[in-house]
């Protein structure tokens, strides 16, 4: 079919009267075009070839259709409902799925509020911490819930890529400097060998699958309140196929570009919570190389969409943003080590999750906090109390020993860690601050009025914490012996602990 067809197509389906009256909204991309008419949604794909992509064709653009409908409905069911033929019909009138030849394809959707996904929320300001703590969530049971692929030489289909990012970057010498492409491709190669025993280990492992592949904060909605995702990658399985990891760092990079660190971070904590999974901490050492590769080739996307839009200028813009994002993540600086002691109700879960956005390298630290970690080893929710029993000394113990072997993953992978419990005795943080080993450590323990700080953990609601009133005065008796930690004045409000860290550590 050739162009002119595919015009008339997107003519009939602009037509209210194609769709009973109802008024139309037309949404382009580069590779494809949906009309919005009621409740339904009909997305064309354009009859374009791309390196990545092939819809030159009738039968490809049905091919494609029919694998994003069994693609996505296992990602969103509520809004993938079929196939839907376009037809010419006797009289020669075109319709939608009637009796005659089929002219062109369509993907059928449930309508959503387009204004409700969440590159729009990004831009109105937004994405609060609940919402970012939901999509980590729903990200790990997107994963749960993949397919598995066993033998699918994920490393070698990276290298690949990376090949691939090469050639296309280098044909648009106008946005990116060829000497630049050079020294980025030979970095990224360096990195893949680096890391890749590790990626081997993890697909032997089970966690390389068949994931969303494009997972951008515009191809997330919010439904009912809830993140939803949906146009996953149909087009080649390739692309879509790898480690979990892998998968999530689209987002993560997404979030990073448009400065939402503190998003970005709640993110991966919450994936890192959830999987419980200590070789995902371990992979922690691949994810420059996946934020860099995720960067690289928005940017080559980007840089072909320039030349079918009419912002050609803003676009090419946006295409030089990635490139350079993708050499910054490249060459994360070195990890440190931050402690956060103090007695119950002194902030310091308030300051451990602000300061792990802060912290290097991208997306932020790894957020390692005792109350949460007691949680996980008795088996129960963030927010269910435990009894008595579950804070004897032996158990305390436990807790502090997973604590530091988490944290010595953590920076052993080249990632920040922030350690958040009482650290009430000098053991407990000798030991915290000898699990940095050669990254840097630095040790802040808050302190504020017995109060202050009966009034705050009265105030809880839906936390990690079971201390009370009656555990903040108990905690007035402990010996804390010396300290050589930097004391952190934390009586006034988040805001003022937070400035106050900062100055501490020598962040801006």
């Amino acid at each position: 079919m050739g162009n002119d067809t595919q015009q008339a197509v997107f003519d009939f389906l602009a037509d209210p009267a194609s769709h009973g009256g109802a008024q139309v909204k037309r949404i382009d991309t580069h590779a494809a075009s949906v009309f919005l008419a009621g409740e339904r949604a009909l997305k064309i794909k354009r009859a374009v070839r791309f390196p990545f992509l092939d819809y030159s064709t009738l039968a490809k653009r049905h091919a494609a259709c029919a694998a994003e409908i069994a693609v996505n409905r296992g990602f969103a069911p509520a809004i993938y409902r079929g196939v839907l033929a376009i037809t010419r019909e006797a009289d020669g009138r075109l319709a939608i799925g009637g009796a005659g030849a089929p002219v062109e394809w369509a993907v059928e959707m449930r309508r959503f509020d387009e204004t409700c996904t969440l590159d729009r929320l990004a831009e109105r300001g937004e994405i609060d911490d609940a919402l970012a703590d939901a999509l980590g969530r729903a990200v790990v049971r997107a994963h749960a819930a993949a397919p598995v692929v066993a033998d699918a030489g994920f490393a070698d289909e990276l290298a690949e890529f990376v090949t691939q990012n090469d050639a296309e970057l280098r044909a648009a010498p106008e946005l990116f400097a060829p000497d630049l492409v050079a020294a980025l491709t030979a970095a990224t190669r360096a990195a893949l060998e680096r890391v890749r025993p590790l990626l081997a280990a993890r697909e032997r492992n089970g966690r390389v699958a068949r994931c969303h592949g494009d997972l951008h904060l515009g191809n997330i909605v919010l439904i009912d309140g809830a993140p939803v995702l949906f146009d996953a990658i149909e087009f080649d399985p390739r692309i879509a196929t790898g480690d979990m990891l892998y998968d999530l760092a689209f987002l993560l990079m997404d979030l990073i570009e448009r400065g939402l660190k503190a998003a970005a971070n709640i993110v991966l904590n919450r994936y890192l919570l959830q999987t419980q999974r200590m070789e995902d901490l371990d992979a922690l050492a691949a994810l420059p190389l996946f934020l860099s590769l995720r960067a690289a080739i928005r940017a080559k996307v980007t840089a072909a969409r320039a030349a079918h839009d009419a912002s050609r200028a803003s676009i090419e813009q946006s295409a030089r943003d990635y490139f350079a994002l993708a050499q910054t993540l490249l060459a994360p600086p070195p990890p440190k080590l931050i402690a956060i002691g103090g007695l119950s109700g002194t902030g310091k879960s308030h300051l451990a999750r602000a300061l792990s956005s802060e912290l290097p390298p991208a997306p932020g630290a790894v957020w390692l906090r005792s109350d949460v970690e007691r949680k996980v080893l008795f088996g129960v929710s963030e927010t269910e109390r435990l009894p008595q029993a579950a804070y004897a000394r032996a158990v305390t113990t436990k807790v502090y020993n997973e604590l530091t072997s988490k944290a010595r993953r953590v920076l052993a992978a080249g990632h920040s860690a922030v350690v958040d419990a009482v650290f009430a005795g000098p053991s407990e943080r000798e030991t915290i601050a000898q699990a940095a080993g050669t990254a840097a450590f630095h040790g802040l323990f808050l302190t504020a009025p017995l109060s202050t700080r009966v009034a705050r953990v009265g105030s809880r609601q839906d936390d990690a914490s079971d201390a009370d009133a009656a555990v903040a005065r108990a905690q007035e008796q402990y010996d804390l012996g010396p300290l050589s930690w930097r004391q952190v004045d934390a009586s006034g409000t988040p805001e003022q602990t937070l400035a106050y860290a900062k100055a501490a550590l020598s962040l801006k």
